[in-house]
């Protein structure tokens, strides 16, 4: 069948096991993704995401108080500094 599929052939889908040999309660990946430890797992993660989440927004709203008080205060502050030294090295 591949070299019918090959020259332009149409080949059939694989065959599926039927549920009654492999039903999905008895699979060893539905039994792990079942289990209390993931579902105790999923819940931890979600939360440490959350509590990040939180966090790192309020670090940039702080982030943001500080950087306008930086302008507003310190930075008038520098500029004023920086003419009285100059007036004082122009009178020296």
């Amino acid at each position: 069948m591949a070299s019918q599929a090959a020259r332009g052939g149409v080949s059939l889908p694989e065959k599926r096991p039927s549920k009654r040999q492999q039903p999905d309660s008895d699979t060893i990946l539905a039994k792990l993704t079942n289990s209390e430890i993931v579902s105790k797992g999923k819940r931890v993660a979600c939360d440490t995401a959350y509590v990040t989440k939180r966090l790192l927004r309020s670090t940039g709203k702080a982030a943001w108080i500080v950087g306008t008080i930086f302008l507003i205060l310190v930075v008038p502050l520098i500029i004023e500094m920086d003419r009285d030294r100059q007036l004082t090295e122009l009178e020296l």
